[in-house]
């Protein structure tokens, strides 16, 4: 039986910064794999280096050492050109703060993606205006997208991220600026699309409510990944969440 080849897959990864102090090393030796179909969660405090690590397995910046593949294929052996390619045709993202063109409407601000890849006008707004019924907002096509409220600019958002048909999506805190419904709103599209259209997520959260979601736990404290697998992630969540309920009883006599 031949092997199944991860759809992205890290090997010994580290990454360090030059700073006026000297070098600041980030990521240290960082081995996983992400399958085609899986739901990853990539958790950690703040300072961990989780957008350092989520950088380089997207193909924005470079390790230090080691290596990123797609499909086998060494990210940072290609070109520039290449690598713009390869993000623009198998990858789409959603992040915490949009980046609207403000001067266009929503479906605009949508097929943007299919533009930049040399679809024609017509079949651009055609897959933009496929993308928003499929996230529910194909009423919202021609307002613009800073007079929505913040959930419905997340769903927009995975309109965009989904337009250009994506093998894999790459959500970094989207719920960041969202309250618990929106939230909980978009992590079940997340989830809608991973069980029912498989595609492939990354999510970055800060959300503990959220670990137990995922096929994988991605856990990166002090820039060490510790992978765990669905039954781990039960007994991290509960652990995380006991912890920081002492924390807050604790918070609480002190300031009586």
């Amino acid at each position: 039986m031949t092997e199944k080849v991860p759809l992205i897959r890290v090997t010994n990864l580290s990454k360090s910064f030059k700073t006026d102090g000297g070098i600041l090393p980030v990521l240290h030796n960082i081995n996983f794999e992400i399958y085609d179909g899986s739901f990853t969660i990539i958790y950690g405090p703040s300072g961990s280096g989780k957008s350092t690590l989520l950088n380089t397995i997207i193909g924005l910046d470079a390790p230090t050492t080691g290596q990123v593949t797609y499909e086998g294929k060494d990210l940072y052996a290609m070109t520039r050109d290449e690598l713009a390619f390869f993000r623009a045709h198998t990858m789409g993202m959603v992040q915490q703060t949009n980046n609207w063109v403000k001067s266009l409407n929503v479906i605009d601000n949508v097929a943007l993606p299919l533009h930049f890849l040399g679809v024609v006008a017509e079949n651009a707004t055609q897959g933009a205006q496929s993308s928003l019924m499929r996230v529910g907002m194909q009423e919202h096509a021609h307002k613009r997208p800073d007079v929505l409220s913040g959930g419905e600019q997340q769903r927009v958002a995975m309109a965009r991220a989904l337009v250009n048909n994506p093998a894999y999506i790459v959500a970094d805190e989207p719920t960041g600026n969202l309250d618990s419904k929106n939230g909980d709103a978009l992590i079940e599209l997340l989830r809608t699309l991973n069980k029912d259209f498989n595609r492939t997520i990354v999510l970055v959260t800060h959300n503990l409510e959220y670990l137990s979601l995922g096929d994988k736990l991605l856990l990166l404290e002090d820039g060490v990944v510790s992978e765990m697998n669905n039954f781990d992630i039960h007994k991290t969540t509960n652990k995380l969440l006991t912890d920081m309920k002492k924390r807050i009883d604790d918070w609480g006599k002190y300031e009586k």
